[in-house]
């Protein structure tokens, strides 16, 4: 692959449970696409932002048990908002490759389907994005009994902690949005080894990269 494509602001995310490997998988492309010579960063949800970073304070801190459905979606909008604003939008201008650990996905699964808020969700967070949309989703798919195997009780946040019908709602979510749009979400199982999933992520990078390639190059023939 080339580093010709640091011309184009590309948005790719990762989503799924946590402990679902999405920090692997998010580490080796960062290092596979900085030996291509492509610039790219990376960021987080909810946090990213010195602002942001404080808004996740509070919403994984498990003494919150009481922050209400809809207190916890504007929470996670707010940081968003902030994140587009300071980040994401400004690094996509640069022409940089921006990878996110989730983003809106993550509200419509776990706030929408979760928590049962439905539509209101992406009301709400209209303005946090900003008409940003990614390119490009990874899902990995994970049983929701895989988090609790791969992680001591001890380690689980707020949002970890919350019981397993909400988690098996949260990946029903997924799966529906995943439905809707296949073009740009691409679910891989993530009970597979690190390097197989490396590896279709990797296809399917430079396979959107080849398609912007083309549309570049038609569109300065036009």
């Amino acid at each position: 692959m080339s580093g010709q494509y640091r011309r184009g602001g590309i948005f790719i995310t990762f989503e799924g449970p946590d402990a679902s490997g999405k920090t692997t998988q998010i580490g080796m492309l960062k290092q596979y696409l900085e030996e291509a010579e492509v610039d790219c960063i990376l960021t987080r949800e909810p946090g990213g932002t010195g602002i942001g970073d404080q808004i996740r304070s509070i919403l994984l801190d498990r003494k919150n048990e009481s922050i209400l459905p809809v207190t916890e979606t504007l929470l996670y909008a707010a940081s968003r908002a902030q994140l587009v604003g300071e980040v994401i939008l400004p690094a996509l201008q640069r022409g940089c490759v921006v990878i996110s650990d989730r983003f809106l996905d993550s509200s419509i699964a776990y706030q929408g389907f979760g928590r049962g808020l439905g539509d209101i969700v992406r009301t709400v967070n209209e303005p946090a994005v900003n008409g940003i949309r990614p390119d490009l989703t990874f899902l990995l798919r994970t049983d929701p009994s895989a988090m609790r195997r791969r992680r001591a009780v001890s380690e689980e946040d707020r949002m970890d902690a919350q019981e397993d019908a909400f988690h098996r709602e949260v990946l029903r979510g997924y799966l529906a949005l995943a439905e809707k749009e296949p073009e740009r979400i691409r679910v891989i199982d993530g009970e597979l080894p690190a390097d197989e999933i490396a590896g279709e992520i990797r296809r399917c990078v430079e396979a959107l990269f080849a398609r912007r390639g083309q549309e570049t190059e038609e569109t300065r023939k036009e």
